[in-house]
């Protein structure tokens, strides 16, 4: 779609690099087999054995947020009520590579693909649970251990408003009519231009490919906590609207707690704003299957009981 995407990557990380680089610094390791498994916008991700997955930033922007993950995730594990990947190797930058990686046990699961309402509905209480204790962690601790105040300006509902309209300009050839009026509908009948400031650590970077599910489509694993920072707690309420269907949000909110509108408001935008991103970028990289996930996203985001 463009020659210069967010997502471009700075530095490619092959098979072979990845094997060497584990090998070499963790050689107790060096019988396991090594498979490519993913990558997101930040890191290529491998599986080694069947025990530990180990993530290398692809962007130069990813090597601090890798940094802080490997402080701040153990702090955590207190506060942290669904699986996530526990830091156990701390890999360091050489001649071949010139970035930290980490090595994380694995967390068993699939992405939340094509499940049903009911499944969905099924993790609304353990969702909320979870967020409710991440969000309890002090954020001063945070801060004091090196995790920044998000910098995505979320509470300039105005500017992120017209950057979804830009959005929507780019996607307008690539989608149907009735997405299209859908998403431009609800961008109009977003009034208000700013909201109140509040302070909670945050997830930063709750979709789709950051979430995990067992066979019966339950919610088993939060991977992929880069993007760990200070902010508004809408930003990761954003999974009421974007994971789950319009009657599980009353059980979510009852679990999480109380919410106030500003709130409500942030974390819908976000429900349709993060998809809007992976469209694009699926569209870019002819992902059919990325790019209906997130046009099911934004639908079930905008629909109401």
């Amino acid at each position: 779609m463009t020659n210069s995407n967010p997502w471009d990557a700075d530095w490619e990380v092959s098979e072979p690099l990845a094997r060497a680089l584990i090998f070499a610094q963790f050689p107790q390791l060096s019988s396991m087999p090594i498979k490519l498994i993913g990558y997101g916008w930040d890191n290529v991700v491998f599986r080694v054995g069947a025990e530990y997955v180990f993530r290398f930033p692809r962007r130069n922007v990813a090597v601090e947020l890798i940094k802080k993950e490997g402080v701040l995730l153990p702090m955590l594990a207190a506060f942290l009520t669904i699986p996530y990947p526990k830091p156990v190797f701390y890999g360091e930058p050489n001649n071949d590579y010139p970035f930290p990686f980490l090595g994380y046990t694995y967390v068993l699961g699939t992405f939340p693909k094509g499940l049903t309402d009911e499944q969905r509905a099924s993790s609304a209480v353990a969702l909320a649970t979870f967020l409710k204790s991440l969000h309890a962690f002090p954020p001063q601790r945070a801060r004091e251990n090196g995790i920044e105040l998000d910098h995505r300006n979320l509470l300039d509902i105005a500017q992120r408003k017209e950057k979804m309209q830009t959005f929507l300009s780019t996607l307008a050839v690539h989608i149907s009519e009735e997405d299209r009026d859908a998403i431009a509908n609800y961008l109009g009948q977003v009034v208000i231009d700013r909201i109140s400031p509040r302070e909670v650590v945050l997830h930063g970077d709750l979709h789709v490919k950051n979430m995990l599910v067992d066979e019966a489509g339950h919610i088993s694993g939060i991977i992929d906590w880069g993007d760990l920072n200070v902010g508004h707690p809408g930003a990761d309420l954003n999974v009421a609207y974007s994971f789950l269907p319009p009657q599980a949000r009353q059980p979510f909110f009852h679990a999480y707690g109380e919410v106030d509108e500003e709130t409500k408001i942030l974390a819908r935008m976000m429900a349709v704003y993060i998809p809007m991103l992976l469209w694009m970028q699926a569209i870019d990289h002819d992902d059919e299957e990325v790019a209906e996930e997130a046009r099911m996203t934004i639908r079930r985001a905008l629909a109401d009981e």
